[in-house]
């Protein structure tokens, strides 16, 4: 449970704005998790893309568009991974941008955990407390106990009454037109490849690293990994799905070490969508949102501790451009912009050498 804070608010505009099927929707979701879970063993995130996810949602596209989409976020990452271009530009990415992208991704969740809390101070100040102290606990894990007070107060609130009894809901096979492949490519899906490349591929590898000495999953599995699962999941009412820094640190900091937390995950969520999907948007509305906030907090602090190991001037001069320029315009330039800092430092210092 420990990423559903940067799932759920994107999950409830899915289905209630875009019109997805529940259903399929979390089917897809369920079987991603436990398929990543039992191959990398690792809690390998599953996440939606979020410039896909925010344009679906605020343009309204019907759910044609959104499994378009998907296949094209498919075939790109298939491509990517197959050639090795993936490879060749985490080559080139040099350490302080992959520091600054996963720094900028933890100030824009604290800033949004932030306008979370602030809808209840005291239930996100309380939450945040419980997730600190309750952080190594492996008899109540700051994650589980946080959602059931949140279950608790919908309880006390009477908001459980007004949900509809459960019920068996089989997801159907969905389908879109192939102008609808350009079309989302073109509204957010090459927007969507440089926050893709830096977050879901770079970062989560480099961040496997921190966490995982030991282990090693490269951008290239990960890309393909990427296209497979966006080139199936369309056909069942899936989203546009990928990984990312910030639903790693949030399973690692709430305590998930292995793949286990992916296939418990994946068995909820196929539970959900089998069985509640009728009342699930309403469920997911109705929880309330500082706990959400709080957890999101807690996971920003913990990707912005990441900077801890850049060292020098002109690495932490490409650190703060690219967390600076990634929070006010976007993360695609702010990783250009890291890029680009990094090696006219570099390019000025060989001048320099060359000189003397």
């Amino acid at each position: 449970m420990g990423d559903f804070g940067t799932l759920l608010p994107l999950a409830i505009g899915y289905i209630v704005i875009c019109g997805l099927n529940p259903a399929g929707f979390l089917l897809m979701m369920g079987l991603a998790n436990i398929g990543t879970g039992l191959f990398y063993r690792l809690p390998m995130p599953i996440e939606p893309m979020k410039v896909l996810a925010v344009v679906a949602i605020a343009q309204h596209w019907s759910p044609s568009m959104v499994y378009a989409s998907a296949f094209s976020m498919g075939v790109v990452w298939l491509i990517f991974g197959l050639t090795g271009v993936m490879g060749w530009i985490a080559g080139v990415t040099p350490h302080a941008v992959v520091r600054g992208i996963q720094v900028a991704l933890g100030v824009v969740l604290a800033l949004k955990a932030f306008d979370m809390i602030s809808t209840w101070w005291a239930v996100g100040a309380v939450s945040v407390v419980l997730a600190l102290a309750l952080r190594r606990n492996r008899y109540a894990p700051g994650a589980i106990v946080l959602i059931v007070l949140g279950v608790l107060i919908m309880c006390a609130r009477g908001q459980l009454r007004e949900i509809p009894a459960p019920g068996l809901h089989l997801p159907s096979l969905t389908s879109f037109r192939a102008d609808e492949v350009w079309q989302a490519l073109l509204l957010a899906g090459f927007a969507q490849i440089p926050l893709t490349a830096t977050n879901a591929v770079i970062s989560t590898s480099s961040l496997i690293k921190t966490y995982w000495p030991q282990r090693t999953v490269t951008e290239r599995q990960l890309s393909l990994n990427t296209g497979i699962m966006n080139l199936v999941v369309p056909f069942f009412g899936g989203m546009p799905m990928c990984h990312g820094a910030g639903g790693l640190a949030g399973q690692y900091y709430f305590g998930a070490r292995t793949g286990g937390a992916n296939i418990i995950e994946g068995l909820i969520e196929i539970f959900f969508g089998l069985f509640l999907a009728a009342s699930l948007a309403q469920v997911l509305g109705a929880f309330p949102g500082a706990i959400i906030g709080a957890m999101l907090f807690l996971v920003g602090v913990e990707l912005a501790k990441l900077a801890t190991d850049v060292r020098g001037k002109v690495d932490l001069a490409v650190l703060c451009v690219t967390v600076v320029v990634s929070v006010v315009v976007n993360m695609a330039l702010g990783f250009v912009a890291g890029v680009a800092v990094h090696y006219l430092a570099a390019w000025s210092q060989r001048r320099l050498v060359a000189t003397e």
